[in-house]
C-alpha cells in the first residue's frame, strides 16, 4: 500500500465517523487554545515589563559613577582618588562588546527669561548619548564651540516668577509663559550671583549673563496629564560636552570650576573630571558581563538589565504555571484521541483482519492509525491556534494590561515560534495518543478478526 493510498484511506475513515472526529478535534482545539493563550499571557507580561523598564533608558546602556566611598578624600593622602577622566573613558571603550562611551559633565546654572527664573543642572554629553533623545522640535547640537541647549519636555514647569511665588505651575497647573524660541539668559557663576544678590559692602559685581540658543525640545507634553509622555530625558537639559567645556573655561578662565577637583594649592587640574559615563554595549546579553568588568575596576555600574533579570525570574514562574494549566487541557484531549482510536479498532476489527489476510504490511496498519490520530492533532492544533488569536484580540481589547501591570499595551502576544510549536506539539500528542491503539491493531490475529461480527 502506497503512502498516498494510506492517506486517502485514513481521511476516509475519519469522515465516516464525523461526529466522533469533530468531538475529538474539539478536545484538541480547547487544549491547544488553552496552552497558546496561557503562554501568550506570560510572554506578553514579560514584554510589558521590558518595555516599561526600557522607558527609563536603553537596555544596552550602563551608567557608571564613582562610589561615594571612593571619591576624593583629602584625609587619605596615600591612595589616588578614583575619577572618571579622558583616560578612563578610553579604557572603557577598549572593553570587549563596548560600542561607545559618553562622558557626562554636569554643572549648575541659572536660566532666565523675562520675569521667570530657574536654578537647574545642565549635562554635557556627546552625540552618541544625544542620539537616544527623541525631539519634538529642533535639532541635536553638534557644534563643539557654540553652546546650545536641548530642554526636557517637563523642564518648563520649574520656571518660577520670584515676585509671584504662589503662582508656580505646581500650584496653578498653568505653564509659565516661557518661549524656548526666544533668548534664554544663562548665569554659570551661580556663587557670585548669590553673593551679589545678598548685597552688603563686600558684595561682588553681578556675574555676566550669556545668551544660549535653544537647539531643541524633548518629545512629549508638559502638563500634569501628560505623564504618559514621560521619558528618561523629560526633566534634563542637555548640550554638547565639548561646547560646555569651552564655555566653562571661558567663564572661569584660570579659576577653579565648581564641582571640579583642585590641587593642594587650590588650583584647577589640567584635565576635566566627569560626573559619570554612559557605556553602550553591542547586545543586551553582554550588558551584565561588561557591567561586572567595570565594577571590578572599582566603579559603580548600573543598568536596566538588572531589573530585567529580576523580573524575568518571576515572569518565567508565571509562564510555567500558566503553561501547566493549558497542558492539562491538552493531556485530557490526548486521552480523547486514544479513546477514539481504540473505539475505531473495535469497529474495524474485520477490516484489519482482511488487510492482514491480503498480506498488508503490519507497519502500514500501524501507520494508518498514526496518520488518523496525527490528523486529528493537526486539525485541532490549527483551529486551536486560530481560536487563540481570537481570544488574544478580545483580551487586548479589554485593556487587561493596564489592570494587571499598570502599563498600556498588549498583554497577550503570540509570536510565530509559539504558533509553529503549538501545531507541532498537537500533532505529536495526537500521534503518541494513537501509538498504543495502533500496536493493538498490529497484534490482532487475522482469524480472530475475520470471525468478529
Amino acid at each position: 500500500m502506497k503512502l498516498l493510498d494510506l492517506l486517502k484511506l485514513s481521511i476516509s475513515n475519519l469522515k465516516r465517523r464525523k461526529l466522533r472526529t469533530v468531538l475529538t478535534v474539539l478536545g484538541v482545539l480547547i487544549g491547544t487554545a488553552s496552552v497558546v493563550t496561557m503562554l501568550s499571557l506570560g510572554i506578553g507580561l514579560d514584554e510589558l515589563n521590558k518595555e516599561s523598564i526600557a522607558q527609563s533608558g536603553s537596555l544596552k546602556a550602563i551608567d557608571v559613577t564613582v562610589p561615594y566611598n571612593r571619591q576624593d578624600d583629602s584625609s587619605n593622602k596615600k591612595t589616588e582618588p578614583l575619577r572618571i577622566k579622558d583616560d578612563t573613558i578610553e579604557t572603557f571603550s577598549k572593553i570587549e562588546h563596548v560600542e561607545g562611551v559618553s562622558p557626562v559633565l554636569s554643572t549648575y546654572v541659572i536660566i532666565m527669561q523675562g520675569p521667570y527664573i530657574q536654578n537647574t543642572q545642565i549635562n554635557g554629553v556627546n552625540e552618541e548619548y544625544m542620539a537616544e533623545i527623541k525631539l519634538e522640535s529642533g535639532h541635536i547640537p553638534t557644534d563643539k564651540k557654540n553652546l546650545e541647549f536641548v530642554y526636557g519636555n517637563f523642564v518648563i514647569k520649574d520656571f518660577q516668577n520670584p515676585k509671584k511665588p504662589n503662582e508656580s505651575f505646581y500650584e496653578t497647573n498653568k505653564l509659565p509663559n516661557v518661549d524656548y524660541n526666544k533668548p534664554m539668559f544663562v548665569i554659570f557663576d551661580t556663587e557670585s550671583y548669590e553673593k551679589a544678590n545678598a548685597g552688603g559692602e563686600n558684595a561682588p559685581k553681578p556675574p555676566k549673563k550669556y545668551i544660549i540658543d535653544t537647539a531643541g525640545v524633548v518629545k512629549g507634553g508638559a502638563l500634569m496629564d501628560d505623564y504618559d509622555s514621560y521619558n528618561n530625558f523629560s526633566f534634563g537639559i542637555y548640550c554638547n560636552i565639548d561646547a560646555l567645556k569651552v564655555m566653562l573655561k571661558k567663564v572661569y578662565k584660570n579659576k577653579p570650576i565648581p564641582g571640579q577637583p583642585t590641587t593642594k594649592k587650590g588650583k584647577p587640574l589640567k584635565y576635566m573630571v566627569y560626573d559619570s559615563a554612559k557605556i553602550y554595549v553591542d547586545d543586551m546579553k553582554n550588558v551584565l558581563t561588561v557591567q561586572k568588568q567595570i565594577t571590578d575596576m572599582g566603579f559603580q555600574a548600573e543598568s536596566q538589565m538588572e531589573w530585567i533579570e529580576q523580573s524575568k525570574a518571576s515572569t518565567n514562574m508565571i509562564q510555567m504555571v500558566l503553561g501547566g494549566i493549558g497542558a492539562v487541557s491538552l493531556f485530557v484531549a490526548s486521552i480523547g484521541i486514544a479513546n477514539t482510536m481504540m473505539m475505531s479498532i473495535y469497529e474495524r476489527t474485520k477490516e484489519i483482519g482482511i488487510m492482514k489476510v491480503l498480506g498488508c504490511d503490519m507497519n502500514r496498519i500501524r501507520d494508518m492509525f498514526l496518520i488518523e490520530s496525527g490528523a486529528i492533532g493537526l486539525i485541532g492544533g490549527l483551529t486551536g491556534v486560530i481560536f487563540s488569536f481570537i481570544i488574544s484580540i478580545v483580551i487586548n481589547a479589554l485593556g487587561v494590561a493596564v489592570a494587571v501591570s499598570g502599563v498600556d499595551g498588549n498583554i497577550s502576544r503570540i509570536p510565530p515560534w509559539l504558533v509553529i510549536s503549538a501545531i507541532i506539539f498537537a500533532v505529536i500528542i495526537g500521534m503518541l495518543a494513537g501509538f498504543f491503539p495502533s500496536l493493538r491493531a498490529m497484534k490482532l490475529s487475522p482469524l480472530t478478526a475475520l470471525r468478529n461480527d
